[in-house]
């Protein structure tokens, strides 16, 4: 695979026949997450298909001119034209498919594919998700001798590789990065012994056979599940959302500040997460305006008081966003005060979203006992109603959701899976 910079771009993708082009950028955990799906297709494809990578920090200005402003996102080129659709963010492999389609045609992507020989991978416990909890409960396995599998659509971390720092997580006096600190867990799991299946889609997953199909080809067949899916940014759902994601809204700050330096963006929301992320692009942006729609903030305290004197961010209080567009190069967001109903347009160069999360339950069929909320309902020992079965972290009903209670239920999980084996 080859990466090229701005004197290459004509050469190699407007001359290049069938292309397929990734923007990528560092310290951003979804560029790092497609990077391996990214090579393997090429290796499955790259006789027809010119798979390229370009780094977006040193290629700012062709990025702007082809209007690219999140990481990572993949482009599309047939005979030196863009075609199809841009995938941003968490790029799946089978959204890549669909594009390979696109410029290859269904037929031949179906008959590469066929080549593709399944694959069976037995282990005592499968562990879906590679968050604090999930590498926790793999850790302790490990050590207990018990042969774990960890399986994420992602890399290892979860939401803590995208957080700027945190200053909560016993052990350290000073605040750490959030990826150096899910670096050194996924490291310690792995270094311990424990099989790591990660990047990968899950296609299908059978709680009762404990059976996980990952990319289409490899099934995992264990004794045990854990599920440690987490939880995933709640969507606005309002008219130019979805068709401005990537393309000036965001919902990563780790991934996507750095590209507003001396620009305005809007952040939309009031909890820890909106308002720990602005005090974090208020590092590159001039100014921000925060959006919320109480008339004040949920955030704790500290991270109230850092922004409250943050000259470079502004608050909207008791309004909520009703729809995106962009016009010549800016967000244009219509916001609409509660009390009165009055609407009213904001004009920025981005928009960040921090709305809340909800769990990651799409990949698994009905049956799992869930709380009001749509969280897993377990007992004292992370077990849930579904036999052999467990679910740890942020996906289970709970009163807290901290990285410390994460692993805690990784603990405790792990524990009495390694109990129940060893009898």
């Amino acid at each position: 695979m080859k990466e090229i910079n701005l004197t290459q771009f004509e050469s190699e993708v407007l001359n290049g026949g069938k292309v397929i082009l990734d923007f990528y950028s560092t310290e951003c955990p979804p560029c790092d997450a497609l990077a391996p799906k990214f090579e393997a297709l090429n290796e499955l494809f790259g006789k027809e298909v010119k798979f390229l990578k370009i780094f977006r920090q040193e290629n700012r200005e062709l990025a702007e001119k082809l209007g690219v402003s999140s990481s990572p996102t993949v482009l599309f080129f047939e005979d030196g034209k863009e075609v199809g659709f841009r995938l941003n963010g968490g790029i799946k492999r089978s959204e890549l498919f669909e594009g390979l389609k696109i410029i290859l045609g269904k037929e031949r992507v179906k008959e590469i594919k066929s080549e593709i020989k399944p694959l069976t991978t037995y282990c005592d416990v499968a562990i879906l998700g590679a968050g604090p909890g999930g590498l926790t409960a793999g850790l302790y396995l490990c050590q207990a001798k018990i042969d774990a599998v960890v399986i994420d659509v992602a890399l290892p971390g979860g939401h803590v590789s995208t957080t700027h720092q945190v200053s909560n997580y016993p052990g350290f006096i000073d605040p750490q990065p959030g990826y150096m600190l899910s670096h050194n867990m996924s490291e310690q799991t792995k270094r311990c012994g424990t099989t790591y299946k990660v990047a990968v889609d899950v296609s299908r997953v059978d709680l009762e056979k404990k059976e996980i199909l990952i990319d289409e080809y490899e099934t995992i067949k264990a004794k045990k599940i854990i599920i440690a899916t987490g939880t995933k940014y709640n969507l606005l759902n309002i008219p130019g959302e979805s068709e401005l994601k990537g393309n000036g809204i965001s919902y990563c700050a780790t991934c996507d500040a750095k590209y507003f330096i001396d620009k305005e963006v809007m952040v939309i929301g009031g909890g820890n997460s909106a308002i720990e992320e602005a005090d974090f692009i208020s590092k590159f942006a001039s100014k921000i305006t925060i959006v919320h729609q109480f008339d004040k903030l949920q955030a704790n305290k500290q991270a109230q008081e850092k922004v409250f004197t943050n000259s470079k961010i502004d608050f909207i209080f008791e309004h909520e966003p009703r729809s995106f567009k962009k016009v010549a190069g800016k967000i244009v967001t219509e916001i609409e005060e509660l009390k009165s109903g009055k609407r009213k347009t904001i004009e920025t160069d981005g928009v960040f979203i921090f709305i809340g999360m909800k769990p990651n339950l799409d990949m698994f069929p009905k049956g799992l006992e869930l709380d009001k909320w749509g969280y897993i309902n377990t007992d004292e020992d992370m077990r849930t109603n579904i036999d052999g079965v467990f679910a740890v972290g942020d996906v289970g009903s709970k009163k807290y959701r901290q990285i410390t209670t994460a692993i805690a239920d990784g603990t405790i999980a792990a524990i009495a899976i390694t109990k129940e084996l060893d009898q």
